[in-house]
């Protein structure tokens, strides 16, 4: 087996983090929480706070990267922290679900939004098909060079960030809106406590995810105890600055009740980015920033697609996997992981919905990255300390995983059936541990001899 090579510096890192972010949610949640919230101010609150427990999670994830700098992420640092067993239960959920859904998902979007572009492509059926070959041209690509698609994936980036910010700009300038859609509809702070606010809490923390991309990756990234801390805070923050200012422009072009859908059903406006830019600046102008944002869901693809793989392979590594998971080819590349997570993401076409996906997704991505925020608490206990200290201890992890907690709780009360579906999962899950998995290797890092007891000297 070859072991992965160190060759992605801070700004692919970064990139990658900013890429796996921005994508599906942040073009199309809107119109959920529109439908579930009405007030335009109450669900900018709620996009400031998903911000702020992503800074929270990646504060606590650059500590626990710079500790245990391999690929894997949540699969290693629960496999030190708690056990084996979680450990394989995390990667477990990341192949079925985590990545799989998502890469699903964006998918999905990138099919609608080209919908609104080209006639005669907006049926279900052509819409299935465009995604899949997405997923197919995507896994071709990253399983051919890891540093060719580090490349590729960062230029995306850089472009995708350059038209969300001209679209921001522009929407603000010289768009056709109207700051009277930011008026009062009865919402503001009285909201924050409902079950309705922890559901779009979900959807926002579904968009923000990705915060945690660069742990996925560790393995292969240059000078981890410095670049892993940068790049998951540096490409958080600018992914939160982004997405506060996305839903400003957002209302300032359409009212909540219009993104909202008709209030006897459940029908939000999913293509919001594609609806906005057309109320901006018309019909001509609109089609071409939807093309962008199309070209934007391709580059969340592509870091998912890059990103998920290396969970697999580190899995294979201890033989949690089938070892075949875990060849690298001579590039650098995964490429059976890849080839199998492009396989699983055509499944989730398939038989998915992009609102069941985002709440399938968010439910499973919010249970174990509470836990993985909690490992940090265990492995301080031990004495063990990673080049980068998460600022605000105890309070930063505290507040994260009381507020993935309850967004998990209202989940659970709200769409029980997306959780069943969860359950099943880990069902499988753990029947594969038990049953087809041998003996995972003990947890690695060294845990600090005891100081000797102080003895009383007789004087």
């Amino acid at each position: 087996m070859t072991p992965p090579k160190r060759q992605l510096g801070l700004g692919i890192t970064a990139a990658i983090v900013v890429a796996n972010m921005i994508g599906t949610g942040v073009f199309t949640s809107t119109g959920y929480q529109a439908h579930d919230l009405h007030d335009p101010m109450t669900i900018l609150i709620a996009w400031v706070i998903g911000g702020v427990i992503a800074l929270c999670g990646a504060a606590c994830y650059a500590e626990l990267g710079t500790l245990m700098p391999k690929a894997g992420g949540e699969y290693v640092y629960l496999r030190e922290a708690y056990h084996p067993a979680l450990g394989f239960m995390s990667g477990w959920v990341s192949l079925t679900a985590g990545f799989s859904a998502a890469i699903a998902t964006s998918s999905l979007l990138f099919a609608k939004y080209l919908g609104t572009l080209v006639d005669g492509v907006g049926d279900p059926t052509t819409v299935k098909l465009i995604a899949i070959g997405l997923i197919v041209a995507v896994t071709c690509l990253h399983a051919f060079d890891t540093k060719v698609g580090g490349r590729v994936q960062e230029v995306f980036t850089i472009l995708k960030v350059l038209l969300i910010v001209v679209f921001i700009g522009a929407g603000l300038l010289v768009g056709k809106g109207d700051w009277g859609h930011f008026a009062s509809q009865g919402g503001g702070f009285s909201n924050m406590g409902t079950m309705g606010f922890a559901i779009s809490l979900m959807y926002i923390s579904f968009a923000y995810s990705g915060w945690n991309a660069a742990a996925y990756i560790a393995g292969e990234v240059e000078k981890p105890e410095r670049n892993l801390p940068r790049s998951l805070l540096l490409g958080t923050g600018i992914v939160m600055a982004l997405y506060v200012l996305l839903n400003v422009v957002y209302f300032y072009a359409l009212p909540s009740a219009t993104l909202a859908g008709p209030t006897n059903t459940f029908a939000p406006i999913e293509e919001v980015g594609a609806a906005a830019a057309t109320q901006l600046f018309g019909s001509s102008a609109g089609n071409l920033i939807t093309t962008l944002i199309t070209l934007a869901l391709v580059s969340a693809v592509s870091a998912m697609v890059m990103a998920g793989p290396r969970v697999y392979a580190a899995m294979a590594a201890d033989r949690a996997l089938p070892h075949q998971l875990g060849w690298y080819s001579k590039r650098g590349v995964p490429t059976v992981a890849v080839v199998v997570q492009g396989a699983l993401g055509i499944v989730g076409v398939l038989v998915g919905h992009i609102d069941w996906l985002m709440r399938f997704a968010g439910f499973t991505l919010a249970i174990f990255a509470a836990l993985t925020v909690g490992a940090l608490f265990i492995l301080r206990a031990r004495g063990l300390r990673g080049a980068y200290r998460t600022f605000g201890y105890p309070l930063t992890p505290l507040v994260f995983i009381l507020m993935s907690a309850w967004i998990a709780y209202a989940q659970i009360k709200q769409n029980p059936f997306e959780c069943l579906v969860v359950a099943g999962v880990l069902l499988v899950g753990g029947l594969v541990y038990r049953f087809a998995v041998p003996p995972l290797p003990p947890p690695s890092l060294p845990t600090p001899p005891k100081l000797p007891e102080a003895r009383v000297v007789d004087e």
